[in-house]
């Protein structure tokens, strides 16, 4: 499972930008932060295909109901036969139904784009990918036994293996329009 968000920001001149955070729920890994003034659903696609080509492909993606994310685009690409990928929607005014990734969000927040003046794209850009490395590498989780999410990852090979079904998906969730029954 990967959980997917947007966060906003300007810059000291006041232009606005975005970060589309990527995240693996299981060691709790940032797997990207995107950073642009416009990230639309196929700029997100693009992201989403470059970590399936270097990670493999997830069985479901949680996320919100934002425009990017209930797009026919990304439903469509993740229903792709070679994929497969279940889209799963928190519900509206419930963020904490995405709760790994808000708490990322929040450590961005603070220890990012509050403690640091912008001056550019590429500065955030820049910025944004030290912090994701130092996230994945140095920081410990408490919810990971005190390990750093890429640490945690290679002493629990094993169960990512067992985790992931050989066949695809496991079990589908009924869908209704673009939006998941449960």
């Amino acid at each position: 499972m990967w959980s997917i968000d947007f966060m906003s920001d300007s810059l000291v001149d006041g232009r606005k930008f975005r970060l589309f955070n990527v995240m693996d729920d299981f060691n709790r890994e940032s797997l990207a932060i995107e950073v642009d003034t416009s990230l639309p659903s196929l700029r997100v696609i693009r992201v989403l295909e470059t970590l399936i080509a270097e990670r493999g492909c997830p069985t479901a993606i949680r996320c919100d109901n934002g425009p990017e994310f209930i797009s026919h685009k990304l439903e469509e690409w993740c229903n792709h036969e070679n994929r497969k990928i279940s889209l799963q929607f928190i519900q509206p005014g419930k963020p904490m139904q995405n709760a790994f990734i808000e708490r990322k969000n929040g450590s961005i927040r603070r220890e990012l784009l509050n403690a640091y003046l912008f001056y550019s794209l590429a500065e955030v850009r820049a910025r944004s990918e030290e912090w994701r490395l130092d996230y994945n590498t140095e920081r410990p989780h408490k919810s990971l036994g005190y390990l750093a999410p890429l640490k945690y990852a290679e002493l629990n090979k094993n169960q990512i293996a067992l985790s992931t079904p050989a066949s695809g998906n496991p079990s589908k969730l009924k869908r209704s329009g673009s939006r998941i029954k449960r």
